[in-house]
């Protein structure tokens, strides 16, 4: 790499954090900090834990992103003086360290560039993630559960905690539906990147002619909706029903009637829980899903009428997909609305979903 091509990818950086700096407004946030503190410092913080909770979220999660910037920042001042250095010396050496080091902070540019492509409202909420088979019996069954493994290794890499609302085990192998509370920082604003129909094309295991079969699961994300948000429920438009839990679970399962499941009848939603032994604290788990899932369809129907672009889950099934993962007769994973893909199709369904995530959230920018 020459010294003019290296001077003009200094430059380039140099902008580039100049630009992350207006995006953040750095002095803003650094007053929120302040005032976050404060109230942790307060004797009485810890008499509401759930706000508690939400404020240490927020104040890590500002100073995770202005200590971010300040160390990219540093870094960039550090090869700004290797290039002096480099430019007088002359030396072979450290001009080989200067190209890595240029090379390895762009990386770290992009990294912190998608982070602030998570501005929208509600991207740093927790998600809450169902999957749905389409036809196909064990097939898309079988799929779903494949999916479901997929989502929980990728939220363990990132450190997300990930907790069962709802689970019904398919009749011979998979799932029928599971629904996933994912918790951690910006969750919603990565996973709402994976909300429509996934396809598979594979030689399936349950065919012993070993045909290839089509699956299809549709996969739904919604943001964890806090108590700020206005969402009018009246009591008389709901049916509530209690059941006895299924599948795993511990010793109550199939003891008492735990499970909720609540029927919004305008709309027709139905949001399940039994992840708590309480039919209580399920029945409260369950409103907080149907708040989100009504917060949803609300604004999809604004979407709709602005003409926006959607559509990706209007049918489990042909033409309608995001993305195919073809385990036959060839590798190949690809998402549909930006044309990424890889031939790794392993590590994806080992949770290696960042590239797809990140190619979705730059599109939606440019």
């Amino acid at each position: 790499m020459e010294l003019v091509e290296i001077k003009q990818e200094l430059a380039a950086m140099a902008k580039r954090l100049n630009d992350f700096r207006g995006s953040l407004d750095l002095e803003e946030k650094e007053t929120r900090i302040a005032e976050l503190e404060e109230l942790m410092s307060d004797p009485s913080f810890w008499d509401n834990q759930d706000n508690a909770q939400k404020i240490i979220s927020e104040n890590n999660a500002l100073k995770e992103m202005v200590d971010t910037y300040r160390e990219l920042e540093a870094e960039q001042e550090d090869l700004d003086v290797s290039y002096e250095l480099v430019k007088e010396e002359g030396d072979e050496e450290l001009a080989a360290d200067l190209h890595a080091g240029i090379k390895e902070l762009g990386k770290k540019f992009n990294d912190f560039e998608l982070q602030l492509l998570l501005s929208e409202p509600y991207d740093k909420n927790n998600a809450i993630l169902e999957l749905h088979p389409g036809a196909g019996g064990t097939e898309s069954q079988d799929w779903a559960s494949m999916l479901l493994r997929m989502y929980q290794r990728w939220a363990d890499d990132k450190g997300f905690k990930v907790e069962t609302l709802d689970y019904l085990p398919g009749d011979e192998a998979g799932v029928k539906s599971v629904t996933l509370m994912i918790s951690g920082h910006n969750a919603y604003g990565y996973l709402k990147a994976e909300k429509g129909v996934h396809r598979l094309v594979r030689i399936s295991p349950f065919d012993s002619s070993g045909r290839r079969h089509t699956s299809f699961v549709s996969c739904e994300v919604m943001p964890e909706l806090d108590d700020n948000v206005e969402i009018e429920i009246s009591p008389d438009q709901l049916k509530i029903d209690t059941y006895r839990a299924s599948g795993a679970g511990g010793q109550h399962i199939n003891t008492t009637d735990s499970a909720v499941r609540i029927t919004h009848l305008p709309t027709n939603t139905v949001v399940t829980c039994q992840s708590e032994r309480s039919q209580i604290k399920n029945r409260e788990q369950a409103m907080k899903m149907l708040k989100a899932k009504l917060f949803q369809l609300e604004i999809e129907r604004q979407q709709q009428e602005l003409d926006e672009i959607r559509g990706e889950q209007s049918d489990i099934g042909w033409g309608s997909q995001i993305r195919s993962y073809v385990f036959h007769p060839y590798n190949m994973v690809k998402d549909h609305r930006t044309n990424y893909e890889t031939g790794n199709t392993q590590s994806v369904m080992d949770g290696e979903l960042d590239p797809f995530i990140d190619a979705y959230l730059r599109s939606k920018i440019n």
